[in-house]
């Protein structure tokens, strides 16, 4: 391939999908088209950046005439940009439907004008809504539940129109939840990692037995690669994994990696107006073709604590400075902190 877009290439699964690619298409031009919201950062592709492997292009989705700029020439476009936190979604729901359907139909519209020659679109789980016993396979009614996934429901109903209209080279992506690094602690295992490096409760919605499958963003970044290489267009491909905890196991999980008595350091709060119980995807099919994922957070919780310990620096408007007792521990593993890199860099690189 000679050039390949990643949206939303700066946030936390785009990076990795970034990684991947760079690293599958040794040859390829890598373009990270990325609007820098809160989620962005620089520093989560500068690796890439300034040995010049990879072009940074800062611009809003969801504007048609930066889009075809962007996608121009390309044999590949893997769309992953999108507002994505469901607490977020349920107060500020217009964004959701302007990043996540507008957005997905101006880039689809200027894939379509600009003839490229595949595209991965990046869906979720939450399309399925609820599913309280089995897996859901890629062939079920779509039921989603919160403006979210409502959002990302919505652009999959604009890639079907485009599908049978235009015969789009289109293929979709429905993922379990992804943990891994660089992900912005608004998502519940960084969250709690930051909580108990500050001292903070960990809490949780309800009760806590809402349960969720957890994916590497490692394992979901090698199936986007292989489904853009593998996968049928027109096609939809489940990405999972068997890792199912509820959100009380996730905190027991993180409080064990700090050596704390889980009833000390959770709390509960009121659930929010819509709390899916679980989501679950049957991923057969992508098996069946080859693929499978390698890694398991209860093995991967240590990585994921040392790397928030790191790189805490990086969320001072969230949690503030490290405590003295836990930058001891960073100064005494011997790791460096993390080099400011300011968006405004990120906006130096654009075009």
């Amino acid at each position: 391939m000679r050039k390949i877009v990643v949206t939303g290439g700066a946030g936390f699964a785009g990076s990795h999908i970034v990684d991947e690619v760079c690293r599958h298409f040794s040859d390829a031009k890598v373009v990270v088209f990325d609007k820098m919201t809160y989620a962005g950062d620089v520093r989560n592709i500068s690796h890439h950046l300034f040995p010049n492997r990879v072009q940074l292009l800062v611009g809003d989705v969801a504007d048609l005439d930066m889009c075809r700029r962007v996608v121009k020439d390309a044999d590949l476009v893997i769309h992953a940009a999108a507002e994505s936190h469901v607490d977020n979604s349920f107060g500020n729901s217009l964004e959701f439907t302007r990043t996540n359907v507008l957005g997905t139909h101006a880039l689809m519209e200027a894939c379509r004008q600009e003839k490229v020659r595949k595209i991965v679109h990046v869906s979720t789980d939450e399309v399925y809504g609820q599913v309280m016993e089995g897996a859901a396979s890629e062939n079920e009614v779509l039921r989603p539940t919160n403006p979210y996934s409502s959002s990302k429901a919505a652009a999959e109903m604009i890639l079907q129109g485009y599908l049978q209209s235009y015969h789009e080279p289109i293929v979709i992506i429905r993922a379990n939840n992804l943990y891994g690094i660089r992900q912005f602690p608004e998502k519940i295992i960084p969250r709690f990692i930051c909580h108990m490096l500050t001292g903070r409760k960990l809490t949780l919605h309800g009760n806590g037995t809402n349960r969720r499958h957890y994916l590497s963003a490692q394992d979901f970044a090698e199936a986007v690669v292989f489904v853009a290489e593998k996968g049928e267009v027109g096609e939809v491909y489940n990405i999972g994994t068997t890792e199912e905890y509820t959100n009380l196991q996730v905190a027991e999980l993180i409080s064990k990696a700090f050596d704390k008595p889980s009833r000390e350091v959770i709390t509960y709060i009121p659930d929010r107006p819509f709390n899916d119980g679980r989501y679950s995807v049957s991923w057969d099919k992508l098996m069946h073709m080859g693929w499978k994922p390698k890694n398991n957070l209860s093995d991967d919780i240590g990585m994921l604590v040392d790397w928030y310990r790191d790189n805490f620096a990086r969320y001072p408007e969230l949690f503030g400075e490290l405590p003295a007792s836990a930058a001891v521990e960073v100064e005494v593993a011997g790791l460096l902190p993390v080099q400011e890199v300011s968006n405004g860099l990120a906006k130096g690189l654009s075009s």
